[in-house]
């Protein structure tokens, strides 16, 4: 559309003004020449679409697989060839899903599709996405169904994913879920408040509060008290892997602690509380004791029904694996069985006499003895672990203990005292003699009391072919003679006929440092040992008197109890 400066002509001769439009486009009206103020209608004022008929003349769309000519229109990417129709030629069109001009460099660029759906209500039933989110895509896009909801079949419908019915099964049976697992949530956490509750009981009975004061006024700082999450956590939760074994007074676990300091765990079975009373008082002694030959008590778990102890860990077994495995028999030298003899007897003299308040042992036993890589001695499974620490006169209902170590006397008058260790020792150094248990299988295989057997060999004076003949010789029958009469002495049927834990320590420390000279004063004068064992030797062809007979007498209630 042109337009020239007849203004002055306007009146009488308006046509002046010309335009081009597409056929069909536009209808004449008078008014679109006389338009208000002298100026043309809007919509001639907007101006008319014109439509160009044309193609690209020197050339055609290239052949698949051929070259593409140099002078080729269509450089835009997302762009194609199509044959004019209007004549020879070519023309460029963008690919669907892009617009622009495909005559130029990246001229085609993508539609928006969801963009465009947005801005104006009219693309929607161009690019439909009926109940979906529309995600626009390089040339296209996606209709994906909202949550709950499923394709109905085509690329831009979605509809419930269930019915009305199953809707409603399922918000009933989510409803319920949910009703559920609240209830479950708040019965979780009632339950951890009433764990934390009995956890608390459980520290305040088993005397936490008046360890801590003791623990305050003493100034005792070797003790940790752990809470059982540190307990389960080194032992993977109490595994059966970590078991090292179970006795009468409970199981003993290996465990490592977070310092990854190794420990036996000592967890015990159900007790009453006349044993929780003595608990805190028991564990303030056992703080006390320093003793190399004695397993030290680390600290103790008391937010549990049962109290449990931690030990020190010893790793090379105990004396009964050591004598009796099944795995080896390995030769055992005399002056390694004397030195654990002698490290033991040390330990309970300490027990009995070095510490505040005597601690009996109460279950002493090959079993409860435990090896390091040295062969050293640590007495183990003692104090408040088995609650044997007790005046002689305190009368107790039932006598626990290892059958063939268990005082004959003790069991008769229900009296602990510390001659019952000095029984269970003379048990012990048995077996460390003879190589045999303390209840063993004879040649017939009969079940027979160890310390009965010796005691009736020994008033024969045919107890050397008890002993183990691995460490019998001419140099060690002098020093096995000793031992032998110091074991029968420990065995005497009476507590205060038998020898003290020091007296056997130092007469065990005087064989070890002086095997030869204690058996030459044993040849030349019986009485020079007389404090130590009692009676004469057999070797002055003297046999035992009254009370050594009783003394067999009185081991039969074990040889009956074994059979």
């Amino acid at each position: 559309m042109f337009e020239m400066n007849q203004s002055k002509v306007w009146s009488f001769n308006p046509c002046f003004y010309a335009m081009v439009s597409e056929v069909g486009w536009y209808s004449f009206q008078q008014k679109d020449l006389v338009g208000h103020l002298g100026f043309i209608d809007d919509k001639a004022q907007r101006g008319a679409p014109v439509v160009a008929d044309w193609a690209i003349r020197n050339g055609s769309c290239p052949e698949e697989g051929k070259d593409i000519p140099g002078d080729y229109a269509c450089i835009s990417a997302n762009s194609y060839c199509m044959d004019a129709n209007n004549g020879p030629g070519y023309l460029c069109q963008c690919s669907k899903g892009y617009e622009g001009n495909p005559y130029l460099l990246n001229g085609c660029q993508d539609v928006d599709e969801c963009a465009l759906r947005k801005q104006d209500p009219k693309y929607e039933d161009m690019y439909p996405c009926r109940k979906g989110i529309c995600h626009n895509t390089p040339g296209g896009y996606l209709c994906k169904c909202k949550l709950g909801k499923r394709s109905d079949g085509t690329n831009y419908g979605c509809r419930p994913l269930h019915t009305t019915a199953e809707q409603v099964v399922i918000g009933t049976s989510v409803s319920a879920i949910a009703l559920m697992a609240l209830t479950c949530v708040l019965a979780m956490q009632v339950q951890r408040k009433r764990h934390k509750k009995d956890k608390d009981e459980y520290f305040k009975q088993n005397g936490g509060l008046k360890l801590y004061d003791e623990m305050r006024s003493r100034k005792v700082d070797t003790i940790r008290i752990l809470p059982e999450k540190d307990i389960k956590n080194a032992t993977d939760n109490y595994s059966e892997d970590r078991v090292l074994g179970i006795g009468g007074h409970g199981m003993v676990y290996r465990g490592t602690l977070d310092d990854n300091k190794e420990v036996a765990i000592k967890k015990s079975k159900v007790i009453n509380d006349e044993w929780r009373e003595e608990f805190v008082n028991e564990i303030i002694i056992l703080s006390q004791i320093n003793h190399r030959n004695i397993v030290r008590l680390i600290g103790c778990c008391l937010d549990v029904h049962v109290p449990m102890l931690v030990y020190e860990f010893v790793s090379n077994g105990t004396l009964s694996e050591f004598l009796h495995g099944t795995d080896h028999r390995s030769p055992i030298p005399l002056d390694i069985r004397l030195k654990i003899a002698t490290q033991s007897a040390e330990a309970l003299a300490y027990l009995h006499s070095s510490t505040s308040r005597t601690i009996l042992h109460g279950d002493f036993k090959s079993a409860n003895i435990l090896l390091d890589g040295q062969h050293n001695a640590k007495v183990a499974d003692f104090g408040a672990s088995a609650l044997k620490s007790m005046n002689e006169s305190e009368f107790i209902m039932f006598v626990q203990g290892t059958l063939g170590y268990l005082d004959p006397e003790s069991f008769i008058s229900h009296c602990l005292t510390d001659k019952s260790d000095v029984y269970s020792f003379g048990v012990v150094l048995l077996e460390l003699m003879t190589r045999k248990r303390a209840i063993y299988a004879n040649s017939i295989n009969e079940k027979e009391s160890l310390s009965y057997s010796f005691l009736l060999m020994f008033d024969q004076n045919i107890h050397r072919n008890m002993l183990d003949r691995e460490i019998m010789d001419k140099e060690t029958m002098v020093v096995l003679e000793k031992l032998s009469i110091l074991a029968a002495n420990c065995l005497r049927p009476r507590g205060d006929d038998r020898p003290t834990m020091k007296e056997v320590s130092e007469c065990l420390q005087m064989i070890r440092r002086h095997p030869m000279h204690a058996a030459s004063d044993h040849k030349g004068d019986s009485s020079a040992h007389h404090n130590y064992e009692g009676s004469p030797s057999p070797s002055t062809a003297v046999h035992f008197d009254e009370t050594i007979y009783k003394s067999i007498e009185t081991s039969r209630l074990v040889q009956d109890l074994v059979r």
